[in-house]
Order: structure tokens, then sequence, then C-alpha cells
């Protein structure tokens, strides 16, 4: 039996998830499990696939980072197939578990994924001592897709509005934390972290945001506020 399993690491990325279990299907799979959630999270669908497949079984995924996030993952998850007898099969490399070459390729190709990481977080960690040398260390950096990312959907926040999303589902998406989420927004947008005033609010919800009519009441009020006083003093 053909077993698939899709993953994106939100729930905003559905034309991914399409585009995977599309692609499963084509393949042949008679079975697919798929989810939303971040690598580093624990995933409940993968647990569910890697426990239903059986022995003879083909497990698909269409790409090594949809299924393992290190070379250790990797590994523990192959060996937890290979355990059922189960074959692993990687569509955008072309391989699979059931020969000796798929197995060294796997490694290979996870180590590799592993090894740029590394690389790439050394050279974060030397910009970062760099800058503090220098003064100019605000924080932690983000990379530049990230960051217009995180840019485009503190412009479409709204606070007043149920259809936007919340800081904390900002910072998940965007795969930062809800304090630089903040952060951005004092420097783009500060004025979506004012909190309305009880004065906002009796404009907004009486009188339709109005403000010249708020004030043309309130006026209207000390006039019979002040009439009453006049008449208590005859």
């Amino acid at each position: 039996m053909l077993v698939g399993y899709a993953r994106t690491s939100t729930t905003h990325q559905n034309a991914g998830l399409d585009e995977q279990i599309e692609r499963l299907q084509k393949e042949g799979c008679e079975k697919i499990f798929f989810e939303q959630v971040s690598s580093v999270y624990q995933r409940d669908e993968l647990q569910k696939a890697i426990d239903f497949v059986r022995s003879g079984d083909v497990f698909i995924v269409t790409k090594i980072d949809r299924l393992a996030r290190t070379v250790s993952n990797l590994l523990e998850i192959t060996k937890t197939l290979e355990n059922k007898n189960v074959q692993l099969k990687i569509l955008d490399f072309g391989l699979d578990t059931h020969t000796a070459t798929g197995k060294m390729m796997l490694q290979v190709i996870g180590a590799v994924a592993e090894f740029e990481r590394e690389m790439m977080l050394e050279r974060q960690r030397f910009g970062i001592e760099k800058a503090k040398q220098e003064g100019k260390f605000k924080g932690r950096m983000l990379s530049e897709g990230k960051l217009k990312k995180l840019e485009r959907e503190i412009n479409s926040y709204n606070p007043n509005s149920q259809d936007s999303l919340s800081i904390k589902e900002i910072a998940s998406f965007c795969e930062v934390s809800v304090p630089t989420v903040y952060k951005k927004i004092r420097e783009l947008a500060p004025e979506k972290l004012q909190k309305k005033t009880k004065k906002d609010v009796i404009i907004e919800k009486i009188f339709g945001g109005n403000s010249h009519k708020y004030e043309e009441f309130q006026m209207y009020q000390k006039m019979k506020r002040l009439q009453a006083i006049k008449e208590e003093n005859k």
C-alpha cells in the first residue's frame, strides 16, 4: 500500500499543502495523512502515519524537509520504518530506502542539509558578534524574506477587526516571537497599538464613529446641567 504524508508549517500555506497532496495522489497514494504545523512542534499526523503503515507498504513524501528537521530526526524516522519493513520514498530526489544506494543518498542529503544550516548559523553568530562590537546590534536579525512577510502582515493588521490576525497569530505565521511583532509594529504603525479609550468606544458604538455628533451631544448635556443648576438656585 502506498501511504503519503504532507505538511506545511502554518495554516496559511494552503496552496503548498494542496500541491503536496496532489503530487502524492498522482503517485498513487491510497491513504494520505496531512497537517499544518511547524516541524519544531509535535506532529500528530506524522505519528499516525508511521503507526498506520504495515510491512511491505511504501511511505511517500514530496520533500525531505516535510518529513524531518535534522539528520538525527531523519535517521530516527528511517530506522522506525525499516523496523516495520516499510520503504521510504522522497519524490523530489527520486530515491527510496529500498536499495543500499537510496539509503546512502538519504543520509548524505540529510548531512549536507544539516551542514548548510550549521554554516548559516555560524555566519549569523559571527554577524551578531561583529554588530555587538560595533554597537550596532539591536536584537535578533531576521532574514529578508521573513522581514518582508512580517511587514506585509503588520500592514494588514487591524486590531479593531475580527477578520484580522491577532498579534500571536502573526507571530506564529511569520515564525517570529510575539515581542518581535510588537517591536516591528511600533516601528511601522505605532497607532495600531494604541488602546481604545472609553470615549473612542462611545463614539464608535453610539455615534457610528462621528466624533462631531459626540461633541454636540456633550455640549447639549453640559447645557442641561447648567440649566438644572440655575433652576435649583432660584
